[in-house]
């Protein structure tokens, strides 16, 4: 069954905006680095027996196996590590503001590597879209310093989002060699653990396990929806529509994260952020219209 591409794009909006307030219980004890490998270890390990119960092809030739592997390592891995590792720094709001670039990203990156052509309306409406975000964190911003550990977080948040926008490309370009998404995220998220989990290694870290119920609970929660649902739906969607558009998800998911903030932490709303949730809404509206596609110049 084919889902419809507004399904396709709420299920992951909701479900990673949701994360940004899981993430918190897996920072602590356990380092970021074994936090990420347990998570996608556990949701590729699920997607593997889900696909040999469903008799899904799993074999494919080496050079697939080469692109899933860069796949893993950028969306299912490092990426990760770093934004655990910025957000032990920064707020979670602003690495929300800088993953907001995604979408920029995304249309650049999507366009220098898979020779696509750049939508006007989708460069329009993201640029409606980071506004209403500016907005929205407008006091986490203006509260920022760059100190010397703040600006280390920083870079390492334009890393994450750099790192998840190359792993964007490769699963359009992996969709493009007939591989599926699920068999494809199997493999990626097993090899993406396996790559952060030999870092951690390398790096003479400790193997260690939080054993609070907060931590394995929110841990499931990330390895089943924030990695097996999230992902399948959203990068279905980035088939169907593009790594550009589907993009668009990274300015949905903060505005998610604050209303799950709302009802959970009391959070206060200013008219900043009521401004920014209606550029934001304008923004989606722009960029996902059905308009023949120029490249720009």
């Amino acid at each position: 069954m084919q889902l419809p591409n507004g399904v396709l794009f709420l299920i992951p909006a909701l479900i990673w905006g949701s994360t940004w307030y899981v993430i918190k219980f897996q920072i602590g004890d356990t380092d970021p680095l074994f936090s990420v490998g347990y998570r996608f270890i556990l949701a590729g390990g699920i997607l593997m027996i889900y696909s040999r119960l469903l008799k899904l092809n799993l074999i494919f030739p080496l050079r697939n196996h080469f692109f899933i592997a860069l796949q893993g390592a950028c969306l299912f891995g490092i990426n990760y590590w770093l934004v655990y590792m910025s957000e032990e720094q920064l707020t979670s709001g602003l690495v929300a503001v800088i993953f907001s670039g995604l979408i920029f990203m995304n249309v650049f990156l999507n366009a220098i590597i898979l020779k696509a052509p750049i939508r006007r309306n989708v460069v329009v409406g993201g640029g409606f879209g980071i506004v209403g975000i500016f907005l929205i964190f407008r006091d986490e911003l203006t509260s920022f310093n760059l100190s010397d550990r703040n600006f280390v977080a920083f870079l390492m948040a334009l890393g994450s989002v750099t790192l998840a926008s190359t792993g964007n490309i490769l699963s359009a370009y992996n969709q493009r060699m007939r591989i599926p998404v699920i068999q494809s995220n199997a493999y990626g998220m097993i090899y993406g653990a396996f790559i952060v989990l030999a870092i951690a290694l390398l790096s003479g870290k400790n193997v260690s396990i939080d054993l609070n119920f907060s931590y394995l609970s929110s841990l499931l929660y990330l390895a089943v929806f924030g990695s097996i649902i999230a992902f399948t739906t959203y990068l279905n969607l980035l088939g169907k529509i593009g790594p550009d558009k589907s993009g668009y998800i990274s300015l949905v998911m903060p505005v998610i994260a604050l209303l799950l903030s709302t009802l959970l932490e009391g959070y206060q709303w200013t008219i900043y952020g009521f401004v920014g949730i209606l550029l934001i809404l304008s923004g989606i509206f722009i960029a996902l219209q059905n308009e023949k596609s120029k490249r720009m110049v």
